[in-house]
């Protein structure tokens, strides 16, 4: 069954605007460096930090909203076991991206190699497996404890999950905007935007299926970051991941229907 949620709109409203100042404390100096406007005050990993604006903010809110119970009902969903079926689904953007490697170097003539993915922004080459455990433990647990552990399932309440991702994504685009000036590509923003929120109905999905748990959709996104978020040559494979992730997006609204979005 189902967690219960308060629906409290000023705790939700607390939990956004906490969310962003405290990703945007690092964020913004970020990207007013980035564009000459200060000097650089942060280093540029602090980047990384970033992602766990919205875990602490769920966890401060969470804490003054419901106390110690409220702390370990969230904790326990973060480690909640879930059948085999869901950590399949969970690191699924792995067995994806590593066909569309294939695909696009038997086909296309690229040249990506699965160790290419180790390369990311502002650190020095970390390795497969080291980039991995980046991308799942800040970007992953970081936001998802937040997006889908804390404010989904509050959106959720007196409302269709379809019309509760859609909420969320706005929150979640408007949140990453300091990056668009420091790292992101804004003429890329409509594109980008779309695959957002295709990638939030497949999370909604797996949230609402396994269910309530956050660790699968934490290991989902990371999983899809460290395969789309390469500073390595990979050709299409960020481009063919999302087409992808959008196509499946379809399929669960279709399948499941958009007032649970819930396999059972």
């Amino acid at each position: 069954m189902a967690t219960t949620f308060p629906t409290d709109s000023r705790v939700l409203s607390t939990y956004f605007i906490l969310a962003y100042a405290l990703s945007w404390s690092i964020g913004v100096p970020l990207a007013l460096a980035h564009q000459g406007i200060i000097p650089a005050i942060l280093p540029q990993w602090t980047h990384y930090l970033v992602a766990y604006g919205p875990m602490l903010s769920a966890l401060i809110v969470t804490g003054i909203s419901q106390g110690s119970p409220g702390l370990k009902e969230l904790g326990g969903r973060i480690f909640k076991w879930s059948c085999l079926k869901w950590w399949a689904a969970a690191f699924s953007p792995l067995l994806l991206g590593m066909v569309g490697i294939w695909i696009l170097n038997r086909f296309t003539g690229s040249e990506i190699r699965l160790a290419d993915l180790g390369a990311v922004n502002y650190l020095p080459p970390l390795g497969v497996r080291g980039a991995l455990l980046l991308w799942i433990f800040t970007f992953g647990l970081g936001e998802e404890t937040g997006w889908r552990g804390f404010a989904l399932p509050r959106l959720q309440k007196g409302r269709g999950a379809l019309a509760a991702t859609l909420i969320l994504t706005v929150f979640w685009a408007l949140w990453h905007l300091p990056q668009f000036f420091y790292l992101l590509d804004p003429s890329m923003a409509v594109g980008w935007l779309i695959g957002l929120f295709a990638g939030a109905v497949v999370l909604t999905w797996l949230y609402n299926s396994s269910p309530d748990n956050i660790l699968p959709v934490a290991i989902w996104h990371g999983c899809f970051n460290f395969m789309t978020a390469s500073t390595a040559e990979v050709g299409l494979l960020p481009v063919a991941l999302s087409a992808i992730v959008i196509t499946w997006a379809v399929v669960v609204i279709i399948r499941y229907k958009p007032r649970t979005l819930m396999s059972v």
